[in-house]
């Protein structure tokens, strides 16, 4: 679905991939991981069409993102970065329906069932009570739920997310990480920091180290200690909790 063809992406004078080839399937879930500004959110913006990159090429299906119009790839593409610009002074509602927009088809306002689809997103968010308060009084927890609520409103066959976990409580955490490693009909490609979730969660991975260096593959190939170590730069133990792995810093 989502592919990147010898993808070289640099921010700032420093290279973040070089020559870099993968394809994100439907039915697949993707974990990227890496230090701090290794530049994994910088790959995901890139596979968003929202940075250029120095060479290669980025296509979905048999088209390059550049040549699909904005409104059409915005129906397959949904995309979940770190932070937004500007201030939003509407409901938690107006703001999850704002994913409805590229499906928008009355020339005012929305339709019956894309308010409908905009609850149905809020629900599996745990946020129908907070429908009507405004968004700039929630908690930043419920803030990103609220963001997730209107990516699953987009209902795009493809969800780029950049760390969906931050400031969610374990609870939630467990619940966004079920929803989007359950979406068996389309593909997500995620930033993470929680190696836990990354095992039990991602069938894919794609390991961004400080020297530009990137490798892509299945997870079971990728999640060793050894390969985990070159990646943080650090000792990690390995633990074994009711016979599941845990990767331990080692200090």
């Amino acid at each position: 679905m989502l592919e990147a063809r010898s993808l070289t992406v640099s921010m700032g004078g420093k290279t973040v991939c070089r020559e870099l080839s993968f394809a994100v399937q439907s039915g697949e879930c993707w974990g990227v991981l890496g230090q701090n500004g290794a530049g994994k959110s910088t790959l995901l913006r890139t596979l968003a069409g929202l940075h250029q990159p120095d060479s290669g090429e980025v296509r979905w299906g048999k088209s390059l993102l550049t040549n699909i119009p904005r409104r059409e790839l915005a129906q397959q593409l949904g995309v979940l970065l770190q932070s937004e610009g500007g201030e939003f002074w509407g409901s938690v509602l107006d703001y999850v329906l704002l994913g409805r927009f590229p499906h928008r088809r009355a020339l005012f306002g929305y339709r019956t069932d894309d308010e409908a689809i905009a609850r149905q997103a809020m629900a599996a968010m745990d946020l129908s009570e907070l429908a009507q308060r405004p968004l700039n009084q929630l908690s930043g927890g419920e803030r990103q739920r609220a963001a997730i609520a209107q990516l699953l409103a987009q209902q795009a066959q493809c969800l780029l997310l950049d760390e969906p976990l931050q400031h969610l409580d374990l609870r939630h955490q467990a619940q966004v990480m079920e929803l989007l490693s359950g979406m068996k009909s389309r593909a997500v490609f995620m930033v993470l920091h929680d190696l836990l979730w990354a095992q039990r969660c991602c069938d894919h991975l794609l390991l961004m180290f400080p020297d530009g260096q990137v490798l892509a593959g299945a997870s079971a190939e990728l999640l060793t200690c050894e390969h985990l170590e070159a990646l943080y730069q650090c000792r990690l133990r390995v633990a074994e909790v009711e016979g599941e792995r845990c990767f331990l810093p080692g200090v």
